[in-house]
């Protein structure tokens, strides 16, 4: 995980420290060798904590995941809200939601790859809240999406269809975003919503 990865958004609130410790060490593992594969001693291990200290705060590692999995639903939805809550045009909305929620990806992008795809791990009680929550995001960029079209200024003749393939393409940035690599976080999510403009039909 990078320095600018590790930094405290999305984990400030996981109070004390010795919890947060132990959900970076998580993202960390997760990340790098994937749920299934993780054991609880490598979290502890990462966190410069014995296994048995990792109970006290987390009862199982599937909860140390929904934790995880939560706060970075939680985060995206906020941040697709924000901007369907702006004043502009629907392709002004629409680009907005798709920089914000490109970014964070992007700059999380270790902590979005467990978020994103280690989903089939959580327990059934905890799947059914994240997927509810994944749920609300689809309804925000398909919104965005409906009031273009009824606007006229989107052609899209399956506005379901589309809603899925924009949060396809904008969550796969987390699989293979590099920060070594040529483009900034930001510069992603401009080259995405221009990408998204076009699949909508909008004028650039």
């Amino acid at each position: 995980m990078d320095e600018e990865e590790r930094g405290t958004e999305g984990w400030a609130d996981v109070t004390p420290d010795a919890a947060r410790r132990l959900v970076i060490a998580a993202v960390e593992a997760f990340a790098e060798r994937g749920y299934h594969a993780t054991t609880t001693r490598d979290i502890a291990g990462r966190a410069g904590m014995s296994p048995a200290a990792l109970y006290i705060h987390y009862k199982t590692k599937e909860e140390l995941l929904y934790q995880i999995s939560r706060v970075g639903h939680l985060r995206s939805l906020s941040l697709v809200r924000a901007a369907r809550d702006t004043d502009g045009t629907p392709a002004e909305r629409l680009d907005d939601a798709v920089r914000r929620f490109v970014r964070w990806h992007a700059e999380h992008h270790t902590t979005g790859r467990v978020v994103q795809y280690e989903l089939g791990a959580l327990a059934p009680e905890h799947y059914t809240e994240i997927v509810e929550l994944r749920r609300g995001t689809e309804d925000v960029i398909r919104s965005i999406i409906r009031d273009g079209v009824d606007s006229g200024d989107f052609d899209v003749p399956d506005v379901s269809g589309t809603t899925l393939a924009v949060l396809s393409l904008c969550i796969d940035v987390a699989r293979w975003f590099n920060p070594a690599g040529r483009r900034t976080p930001d510069e992603v999510g401009t080259l995405y919503a221009d990408l998204v403009r076009r699949m909508v039909g909008a004028a650039r």
